[in-house]
């Protein structure tokens, strides 16, 4: 048994003898030590200052550009075209006409319903006329009967003549009605082989030339949309937020917007209008679509179907303490000295690990225990344990993930460049060095 303990004990002997000898071979060990004793070398890092200020938090969404206010423009009747006056890119006003269609069938069709209507009119006077005199009939049939002078027969025989022409003359008076619907039905269809624009705007598409046969739609086949119009002063972002960050997006948020036609600018914006159901992309991403109205001034054209991406504020915090992202860092809670994570309200015991915030204090990175709030693309709020006006620790990366407390520091200076702009020390390297050494 003793000599499998003094085995394990050699082996761990000579594992760390191994590792100082790495250190001291590599220069290393020196460096590790003087950063902790007294008048040793200090680690060079980089700092920062706690600040106070606002923070916004924002959620991301790519989308396409649309117009807010757009219509397709498609046939009301079956025609030919015979004239389209605007080509995309043109300018229309409210009433102008984008498009003729041929008449001359439907021109026939309100001419013949017109004809139609004389036809029913003139059957219904000779109803008329019937109902009058069946009526007269069935009058002295009826003084008749009351003398005997006739048989019940024969006025029952005149009372069905007088219900047949009374019958007759409401069909003519239906008729009347139907040859009158007629007739608006075709000139309606001949009103809408002229095609106005419905608003100010721009055409954005035309997809047929003069000649081409348009067609109406039905339930089962969608009719022919040959132009698009849309106002092009209003424009949407149509944004897709994915599930996850949706919750708190809300109408009426402010939003910037960057357009990648536009890598120098970036528009301001405003939440319009959340979507309710949950969508998802061909990938299985589930998402939300949201529209964001853009403000952009008059001169920038913003076209449709543009990529974008907007980060839209759903939370903007005031007057806030905050602090680089990359300095708050979790470390064990038993890698801590005792004085500042007993009593301390800001460490909860029961957890293994806590937030900390590296303080230079002196030279000395002095680890102070916080809580912290939102974060932004850069910046986290420090709800408790900071105040605004301290030098932190803010890098470099390497460096953080090993900071001890109570290590000494100092703050990284930038390296001296010559006239030429190269630095210091590619004009004189120590022995036994090359470039790129460390």
């Amino acid at each position: 048994m003793w000599k499998w303990v003094l085995g394990v004990f050699l082996a761990i002997l000579l594992a760390l003898a191994g590792v100082g000898y790495w250190a001291f071979s590599s220069g290393k060990l020196d460096s590790i030590i003087e950063q902790f004793k007294p008048g040793g070398k200090p680690t060079q890092v980089r700092l920062a200052v706690s600040e106070r200020g606002d923070l916004v938090r924002v959620v991301s969404a790519p989308g396409q550009i649309e117009p807010k206010i757009k219509v397709e423009i498609s046939a009301q009747v079956s025609a030919r075209i015979i004239a389209l006056p605007f080509r995309e890119g043109q300018r229309v006003k409210k009433g102008d006409v984008v498009a003729r269609l041929e008449q001359e069938d439907l021109a026939a069709l309100v001419d013949s319903a017109k004809a139609e209507l004389k036809s029913r009119e003139a059957q219904l006077e000779g109803a008329k006329a019937a109902f009058a005199a069946n009526r007269l009939d069935l009058n002295r049939q009826r003084e008749l009967y009351s003398t005997n002078d006739i048989a019940k027969a024969v006025l029952d025989q005149t009372e069905a003549e007088f219900a047949r022409a009374e019958a007759q003359l409401k069909s003519a008076e239906f008729a009347i009605e139907i040859a009158r619907a007629n007739i608006t039905r075709a000139q309606k269809d001949f009103s809408n082989t002229t095609i106005e624009a419905p608003f100010d705007g721009v055409i954005t598409r035309v997809d047929a030339d003069p000649g081409e046969l348009v067609v109406v739609g039905t339930l089962n086949n969608p009719g022919s949309v040959f132009m698009e119009i849309a106002d092009l002063s209003q424009m949407l972002l149509k944004t897709r937020v994915d599930e996850a960050n949706i919750a708190p997006v809300k109408v009426g948020q402010k939003a910037t917007v960057y357009v990648n036609s536009f890598p120098d600018t970036s528009f301001m914006g405003t939440v319009e209008k959340v979507g309710l159901k949950r969508l998802v992309d061909r990938d299985g991403t589930a998402y939300f679509e949201c529209d964001v109205l853009i403000e952009k001034p008059d001169d920038v054209l913003l076209r449709h179907g543009m990529t974008a991406n907007a980060d839209i504020q759903v939370e903007v915090m005031r007057d806030v303490v905050k602090v680089p992202s990359q300095t708050v860092l979790d470390r064990a809670i038993d890698d801590l000295p005792r004085n500042i994570t007993d009593n301390n309200p800001l460490v909860d015991m029961t957890k293994k690990f806590t937030r900390v915030v590296y303080v230079l204090d002196g030279e000395k990175a002095r680890a102070v225990p916080v809580t912290i709030g939102a974060s932004d693309l850069t910046d986290t709020v420090i709800t408790a344990g900071l105040e605004p006006g301290l030098s932190i620790v803010a890098g470099p990366f390497k460096i953080l993930q090993g900071l001890k407390h109570d290590q000494r520091v100092m703050e990284e200076k930038p390296e001296e460049k010559d006239a030429s702009g190269k630095d210091g020390a590619d004009k004189a390297e120590p022995s036994g060095t090359s470039k790129g050494g460390a």
